[in-house]
């Protein structure tokens, strides 16, 4: 099975040598980790990943060849009973009926409500329109249809949720695939500012020829490697309403990696909050705060945003607005710190910019960004790089 495990991360481009597959041997062997699917699974990932991009890609070839075996990640189970969430009815509503539906008003009356009835309700519930259950019209829980609720479980059906409970596993983008095409390379090309520092570790000819030439031996210069200096802090929104546009995302994530060698990156999920994340297998333990982020990072690198915007607005607008947890300031609040400190910003959306009227969440960010959205589009993208190197 070890044998085909690393035939298998070789084939999925992962590096795979002999010298790892003998380390993680001889690691089972002195029984350094516990005999548990888990920690074989972190005792592998810590063996033959390198490269934190690669993170899926492992993932993937570990579920293929030791499928069947439980695997758990230790996030902690949301705290509501289980058996009040099991779809076991749903009720299919026609148009009439769901414009019949009134919204239930402010943002501060939906999670009042909400409350009251996670103090009141004591057992399951089914299609009603009150209590936390499945189906029906209630404004909580899932499998149902609300305009404007907060869905508990389960999976969305009609992306009306202004709040979410749930911890839901997101996908980290691999930045070795290989591009369709070549022209989003060339867009971001046009973000380049090159100059030669680090380590004089390159062979400078003409310097040598002009050296040995005026003094009658060999006169060796050395010279720092030629780079792009432009320093570049990539935030991606991945999960969600992202899913449909991961394939565009990671062709600009691949171009981006090898275009940009000053390149940092972090997750976030709609909107920029207090906390980022590198790997979102881990987001709900492994954050890094913005604040330090902020201060580690200076004030030349260009900033991009890449997300679809869209989201309740409450998620931009209100403390508590964000789907996952409750955020003690607002998202519109982290953005003004974010773009205040970055001057060369700019906000890359893959959704068609003929939508982006219908979203009001969208007008929303676009305003924050000072209207530096663009189109994941290659007119976009060379709409977004003359903009920030304008800002220079």
């Amino acid at each position: 099975m070890f044998f085909s495990f690393v035939d298998e991360l070789r084939s999925a481009g992962i590096q795979a040598s002999l010298k790892e597959h003998l380390t993680l041997l001889d690691a089972l062997d002195k029984d350094v980790i516990r005999k548990t699917p888990e920690e074989f699974y972190f005792l592998a990932r810590a063996t033959f990943v390198k490269d934190e991009g690669l993170l899926d890609r492992f993932d993937q070839v570990f579920a293929k060849v030791f499928k069947g075996i439980e695997t758990t990640y230790g996030d902690e189970a949301v705290e509501l009973p289980e058996d009040w969430l099991r779809a076991v009815a749903e009720k299919y509503l026609s148009e009439e009926e769901m414009a019949a539906i009134e919204k239930m008003g402010s943002w501060e009356e939906i999670m009042e409500t909400l409350k009251e009835r996670l103090e009141e309700q004591k057992e399951r519930h089914e299609g009603g329109n009150k209590w936390i259950g499945t189906g029906g019209t209630s404004p909580y829980g899932h499998s149902g249809y609300n305009p404007e609720g907060v869905r508990i479980g389960g999976k969305g059906k009609h992306g009306k949720a202004v709040k979410v409970w749930e911890k839901r596993e997101f996908q980290n983008l691999d930045h070795t695939k290989e591009l369709g095409t070549r022209n989003i390379k060339v867009a971001l090309r046009r973000l380049r500012k090159f100059a030669r520092d680090g380590a004089q570790d390159e062979l400078d000819i003409r310097s040598t020829i002009d050296g040995t030439a005026r003094k009658g031996w060999l006169d060796i210069h050395m010279r720092a490697e030629r780079r792009n200096a432009i320093k570049v802090l990539l935030f991606l929104d991945v999960g969600g309403s992202m899913d449909p546009h991961i394939k565009l995302c990671e062709e600009l994530f691949s171009a981006a990696t090898s275009e940009f060698k000053n390149l940092e990156f972090f997750y976030f999920h709609n909107c920029p909050y207090e906390g980022l994340w590198k790997d979102n297998r881990r987001r709900f333990s492994e954050r890094t705060p913005t604040w330090d982020v902020l201060h580690k990072f200076g004030h030349d690198y260009k900033l991009i945003f890449i997300g679809d915007a869209s989201m309740s607005p409450y998620e931009i607008t209100h403390p508590g607005g964000s789907v996952e947890h409750f955020n003690e300031e607002a998202g519109a609040v982290w953005m003004h710190r974010l773009t205040n400190t970055y001057p060369a910003a700019a906000w890359l959306n893959p959704v068609p910019e003929a939508q982006w009227g219908y979203s009001q969440s969208t007008k929303v960010i676009r305003e924050l960004m000072n209207d530096r959205m663009y189109g994941l589009t290659l007119d976009g993208l060379d709409d977004a790089m003359r903009e920030l190197t304008r800002k220079a």
